[in-house]
């Protein structure tokens, strides 16, 4: 999420009654998570094992929780006892949850040619392009953008909140969501389906790529181009799905991987990790298909091996 307005580590460390080291000028042009980040981008890290990771990133500010850190050239650190709470607190005050009691909008573009059924929500800043069809009782959250002759069939949820909490003594807190669902052109989405937002940065769901229904995607997930999801598909959050990927019906993604160009995976199967692109997959774990057809087919032996053994 990029501010409107830059903020200065001197008047971001003034609000919140917190230490820092850095330049005190230095211009905070925006917020994301760890794995988003970019030049001007203020993050936060409350784990060792990820300080170096944070401090090494593109980010400008690091929220910490350790002042005695090696801190790179230009970088700057916020010290605080509780990073992810004043992260959150940024993240609310500059994208803050705001009550609708009207369908549509009026910030909201629709575009004169979409066609809007009866029953959709359009939340504020969304926009819908040229020929874009929307089916009843679609809901649509703020800041999701959907491009030309896109078609969104119904019940189905565009943009909401992210799955990402942060354990506490007394339970769980929510991530506050503030980025954004990009939906682009020919893309289609069937009923039932449910596509979150980034946390600060954004889900994208590619040109042309079809979802059937009952699929779940993810926070800050990246779908290529011409992809096919078939029914009662779940990607977690943080996958990059390349170009030309057909994942069949039931295929469950684990979080922050890549699946590469035109690979297949075969249905039910469970992706655990990276694939490469241009083999079609099988099994859970998804590997190879024929080296796992190859597999059961030994497998279906060992009674009549075990059977010929010595006793």
């Amino acid at each position: 999420m990029k501010f409107k307005t830059p903020l200065t580590l001197a008047a971001l460390a003034e609000k919140f009654s917190l230490p820092y080291r850095g330049n005190a000028n230095t211009l905070l042009m925006g917020i994301n998570e760890i794995h988003m980040v970019e030049a001007g981008d203020i993050t936060f890290v409350d784990h060792p094992k990820y300080y170096a990771k944070a401090l090494n990133s593109a980010a400008t500010l690091v929220i910490i929780d350790k002042e005695d850190v090696e801190i790179p050239e230009g970088k700057c650190i916020l010290i605080s006892p509780a990073p992810f709470d004043v992260y959150n607190h940024i993240c609310r005050e500059h994208a803050p949850f705001v009550p609708q009691q009207v369908f549509i909008h009026e910030t909201a573009h629709i575009d004169p040619s979409a066609v809007i059924m009866p029953g959709v929500f359009i939340g504020p800043r969304v926009h819908i392009g040229k020929n874009t069809r929307i089916h009843p009782n679609v809901c649509i959250y703020a800041d999701t953008h959907l491009g030309d002759d896109v078609v969104v069939q119904a019940n189905t949820t565009l943009g909401s909140d992210a799955f990402y909490y942060k354990k506490k003594t007394d339970g769980y807190e929510r991530m506050h969501s503030c980025g954004k669902l990009l939906i682009h052109n020919r893309a289609e989405i069937g009923a039932n389906c449910a596509i979150d937002k980034g946390v600060s940065g954004d889900t994208i769901i590619g040109e042309g790529t079809k979802l059937d229904n009952h699929v779940h995607i993810g926070h800050d997930t990246h779908i290529g181009k011409n992809c096919l999801l078939a029914a009662q598909v779940g990607v977690a959050g943080v996958v990059v799905i390349e170009d030309e990927v057909i994942l069949w019906g039931k295929v469950g993604v684990q979080k922050d991987l890549t699946i590469g160009k035109g690979a297949v995976i075969l249905g039910d199967s469970a992706v655990s990790k990276s694939l490469k692109g241009g083999i079609t997959y099988w099994g859970s774990p998804a590997e190879e298909a024929r080296s796992k057809w190859r597999e059961l087919a030994l497998i279906r032996q060992l009674p009549e091996i075990i059977s010929k053994l010595p006793k």
